[in-house]
């Protein structure tokens, strides 16, 4: 995205949240943000594509930031979890999308009620695949289900925390909730207690390609063993630091620069006596199917 569409949606940004979306006129906006009609039209089609976009680009962002959180940590670790639902948060309160999301949640706009549900899926899915990182596959058929309360259980105590509090503690919030969920996770799955199966994630989302997030969780899975396994003081910063390099190419980039990960694994494979061979080549197709699919 260039740098003066950026700027536009900045500063319709600023207008939504100080006037509301629905009090803003597209002609606020290029007065605000001084352009013409002819630019922002080439930019936005209509308010509501602007307002989409804008959400696109910071839910992009989130993304980007959630997955960092990941890199070089184990995927089970439920503290990591509780980072990124507080990064979340945060994102969320200094970019007041709360207030943006109730203004026009209810919209009777067929685009806007669309594209907000959607959102909702979504957010809904990335718990679920989460949950299955932290709690395992043998509760994998009640995860859905707990993504679902989860969510519940955040958004209701952050409302009532905030009417009994000056402040907010988000730390202290996720922490409870998330304490809770792991009881609820232990009950649902020891009841055999399913509500809604995982299943309907395929009618949700039935472009997903659900098969590359499998990849990229076994992608962490190998690159975290590897590091564990590297013992050589003396040359464990570079391996280490090549590990990284690979991780984040393949998670990150839009288009990894497959030959530059070739080469990294290539240096690694010179310290065959530190790694497996078995982690060498799952490491290298790991790489190939993630590249592969990317340029799709």
């Amino acid at each position: 995205m260039n740098d003066r569409k950026q700027h536009v949606l900045r500063m319709a940004h600023q207008l939504f949240i100080e006037k509301g979306f629905q009090a803003t006129s597209i002609q606020d906006i290029l007065d605000y943000s001084g352009i013409s009609k002819g630019t922002f039209y080439n930019y936005f089609s209509s308010k509501n594509e602007l307002l989409i976009s804008l959400f696109k680009s910071i839910h992009s962002q989130l993304d980007k930031e959630r997955n960092e959180l990941l890199i070089g940590k184990d995927p089970s670790d439920i503290e990591v979890f509780i980072k990124q639902i507080e990064l979340q948060l945060q994102t969320h309160r200094s970019n007041r999308l709360i207030s943006l999301f109730d203004e026009v949640v209810y919209s009777p706009d067929e685009e806007l009620k669309v594209f907000f549900k959607q959102n909702q899926l979504r957010a809904v899915r990335w718990l679920y695949r989460r949950f299955i990182d932290i709690f395992g596959e043998s509760s994998k058929p009640y995860l859905l289900d707990c993504s679902i309360m989860f969510i519940g259980i955040l958004h209701n105590n952050l409302k009532f925390h905030a009417m009994a509090y000056d402040s907010t503690d988000l730390y202290k919030i996720v922490r409870y909730s998330v304490e809770r969920l792991v009881k609820i996770v232990s009950d649902v799955t020891e009841a055999d207690a399913q509500l809604i199966p995982p299943g309907v994630l395929n009618s949700w989302f039935p472009n997903s390609g659900d098969g590359s997030h499998s990849i990229k969780q076994e992608l962490c899975r190998t690159v975290l063993r590897m590091k564990k396994s590297s013992s050589n003081a003396q040359e464990k910063g570079k391996y280490l630091e090549l590990l990284n390099f690979i991780q984040d190419e393949l998670l990150h980039a839009n288009t990894p620069r497959i030959y530059l990960v070739n080469s990294a694994i290539s240096t690694l494979q010179a310290g065959k006596t530190i790694f497996a061979e078995t982690d060498m080549k799952k490491l290298k197709n790991l790489a190939e199917s993630i590249a592969a699919g990317k340029k799709e």
